[in-house]
Parts: C-alpha cells; sequence; structure tokens
C-alpha cells in the first residue's frame, strides 16, 4: 500500500453522500470546505452523480431519491434526529484558516477547534443538510504510531 492508502490497483475508499438540493450542496462544499468539482452528471436540479475533491481525497454524491434500491438503505440525517452512523474525516494543513472559512459559510460548528490528546489540532462541523464533517490537521498516514 502507498504512502496515500491506495494499493497497486489504484482501490481506495470514497465516501458517498446523497442531498436533497445537490446543486446547492455542491456550491456549499465548495465554498465552505474548499472541495473542487471534478466531475458533475445533472438533468435539470436532479444530480445523478458528482464527483468533488480535496488534496488526493474524493466525495461522490448525488440528489436524495425515494426510489431504486439504495434510497431503501439510506436516511437523511434529519430523518434520524442528525445522528449519523460514520462521517468524513478531512485531513487539513491550516486546520485554524479552514475552521474560519467553514464557519463563515455557515457550518455548524459541533466540536469547537482544539489540540487533540492524540496530535494535531481539529474540529467537527454539520453541513447545512447535517452530515458531519471532522477537519483536523493529524494524518495518520504520516504519524508514527506506538503500541
Amino acid at each position: 500500500m502507498g504512502a496515500n492508502g491506495q494499493s497497486s490497483n489504484g482501490s481506495t475508499i470514497i465516501p458517498c453522500l446523497r442531498y436533497r438540493d445537490a446543486l446547492a450542496a455542491i456550491d456549499w462544499l465548495q465554498r465552505a470546505f474548499g472541495f473542487h468539482a471534478q466531475a458533475v452528471y445533472a438533468d435539470g436540479d436532479t444530480v445523478h452523480h458528482a464527483q468533488l475533491v480535496f488534496g488526493q481525497g474524493m466525495i461522490m454524491l448525488g440528489s436524495a431519491s425515494n426510489s431504486g434500491e439504495w434510497a431503501k438503505l439510506a436516511v437523511m440525517p434529519d430523518e434520524v434526529g442528525g445522528r449519523q452512523t460514520q462521517s468524513a474525516c478531512v485531513i487539513v494543513t491550516d486546520v485554524d484558516a479552514h475552521y474560519a472559512r467553514a464557519k463563515a459559510a455557515g457550518a455548524r460548528i459541533v466540536i469547537d477547534i482544539a489540540d487533540q490528546t492524540y496530535g494535531g489540532r481539529g474540529y467537527a462541523c454539520a453541513d447545512p443538510e447535517g452530515y458531519l464533517w471532522w477537519f483536523g490537521s493529524y494524518d495518520p498516514w504520516r504519524a508514527e504510531h506506538t503500541q
């Protein structure tokens, strides 16, 4: 496995999200978090598939729908009281600047920015549709682990 977590066949993990207003989410994720739209496949207000990149990382997203097999398995954060079973952790080089940018764009801060006991600095926030995000400087690919 390479330093960026990719195996020789290019495998990686890409979080996938559904948004009721996917076009607005794409715009907001770019403004607030610094993502860049690599690809957006849409018909009118419906986003069938979008790829947003941040450094070496990527998320994929699309419009929420109540039809199809995937929709039967997934719920939106506001349908379960804002609770989630997974979230994205994004490594950033300047956590304080990222925090200020996200806050200015209206991100709801759920864990305020602080130095972490395991190293690095970070904070957690929710986007406009309630998904949780962690942004921090701790990079487990570069950190020395002790057992």
